[in-house]
């Protein structure tokens, strides 16, 4: 059997402190700091609950970053 992948390290970064920036300037402070996706949703969007590592999810008001979580 192949052995399971080992995931590569998240940034360790606070998804709180991109809550209050521009959606557009948050995102590319997130890729900056080493995020491999960066997921801007607006507020009420259905999404998958699938936590995938390496992942940082906006949900935007506003233009502007209301919530962030990791995966």
């Amino acid at each position: 059997m192949a052995p399971i992948p080992t995931p590569p390290a998240e940034p360790q970064d606070s998804p709180d402190t991109y809550v209050g920036l521009a959606s557009d300037a948050a995102e590319r402070l997130a890729r900056e700091r080493g995020w491999s996706t960066v997921r801007s949703l607006e507020s009420g969007t259905i999404i998958t609950m699938e936590y995938r590592v390496g992942r940082l999810n906006f949900e935007v008001k506003d233009g502007r970053v209301a919530r962030s979580w990791k995966g």
